[in-house]
């Protein structure tokens, strides 16, 4: 009973923690836009899938002439795989990237008569699909909040402001879950990201004077492993 009361009130103390982070991201970033272009659903899952170990302004400079290019979904359907890698080699990992792309088109267009699937369960069967990216597609497309996207800048803040105990990815979403209201899901830790992108990067610096910082510390000294 009592380290369930001790558990219990680390618990509390992070949902007080991430409100508060949420409400100073939302006055830093009124407005937030998604750094990646796009111009419908099944873009969207291209430039996210593109985007896995390569930076968005790449992703943006390569799919610019690339939705030009496939301007259909079925144009995907109907790609060469080894010109389509040449199209977007310069993201890394293009081969594998490449054939998860056209492989999910063709299930896309077999199997959920080409409109992109609405639950998680669906979404995991698209090749190259992890629950980081179907997470992005859920809440971006259908506005379905069924988990978080845990990428390298929320794993790094939620261990560096102690709103987990874990390392692992799914482990730290599953902790997250319980802390982040839903309502904020998506948003607040869209705007974290940002956060990470714009304010404070992984390279150690001192960012003791930094907005989350100063609601809690501690996180100064703190500098997780990338992985």
């Amino acid at each position: 009973m009592r380290q369930n009361s001790k558990q219990q009130k680390v618990q509390n103390e992070r949902k007080k923690r991430v409100r508060k982070m949420i409400s100073i991201l939302k006055k830093l970033y009124p407005n937030p836009k998604m750094a990646l272009d796009y111009g419908n659903d099944w873009e969207l899952l291209v430039a996210v899938v593109l985007s896995a170990q390569c930076t968005d302004k790449r992703v943006n400079q390569v799919t610019k002439d690339l939705f030009k290019k496939y301007k259909k979904f079925d144009d995907y359907v109907r790609a060469d795989i080894a010109e389509f890698e040449q199209d977007i080699r310069s993201t890394g990992f293009y081969k594998n990237k490449a054939k998860n792309i056209l492989a999910s088109s063709k299930i896309i267009k077999e199997n959920f008569d080409g409109m992109l699937p609405k639950t998680m369960e669906e979404m995991l069967t698209l090749p190259g699909v992890a629950r980081k990216t179907a997470n992005i597609l859920l809440s971006k497309i259908y506005g379905i909040d069924e988990g978080i996207a845990v990428d390298t800048h929320i794993r790094r803040f939620s261990i560096r402001f102690d709103l987990t105990d874990e390392t692992d990815p799914k482990k730290i979403e599953k902790d997250l879950m319980e802390i982040v209201p839903k309502k904020d899901r998506f948003k607040g830790m869209h705007l974290l990201v940002k956060y990470g992108q714009e304010i404070c990067p992984a390279r150690k610096h001192d960012c003791k004077e930094h907005p989350l910082t100063k609601i809690y510390p501690h996180a100064a000294s703190v500098w997780p492993a990338s992985r």
